[in-house]
């Protein structure tokens, strides 16, 4: 991932006052993704961000990532309930059944699409014609 120089970037006010919004600012944060894991992991973590703040998400991600198998569909689409268990003793995470089971259900309709021949990054894309919003102001 490539960052550019701090000179060169116009932040958000969001960003400025913490190292890790600094850097998810400079380096992820509107940043075109075609990736169809990578869109599903963010997908996945968006769903658990739902009623919180996404500071709250990014500061976590690492033990997501170490919870969900990395994000690895497969994986995940097998959990069981001694995983479901596991979870939710988890407090690196957020211990909500009803994401966790959304995120087990996710990789399992990730897969589903993949078996079908569908790309989930094309599918994500679709909605958009394929090309990113751009939102312009001032």
């Amino acid at each position: 991932m490539t960052i550019l120089s701090t000179e060169a970037i116009k932040r958000c006010a969001w960003a400025e006052g913490d190292p890790l919004m600094r850097a998810y600012h400079d380096a992820e944060w509107g940043v075109p993704v075609r990736d169809s894991r990578v869109l599903w992991e963010t997908l996945m973590l968006e769903g658990f961000q739902a009623g919180l703040s996404w500071e709250i998400i990014l500061r976590k991600r690492e033990a997501f990532r170490t919870a969900f198998a990395g994000f690895d569909p497969e994986a995940v689409a097998g959990f069981g309930e001694a995983d479901v268990a596991r979870l939710m003793e988890d407090a690196g995470i957020v211990r909500s059944r009803a994401k966790i089971a959304a995120t087990i259900s996710g990789a399992q309709v990730y897969l589903a699409m993949v078996e079908a021949g569908e790309d989930f990054s094309a599918f994500a894309w679709s909605f958009v014609q394929g090309e990113p919003i751009r939102n312009v102001t001032g």
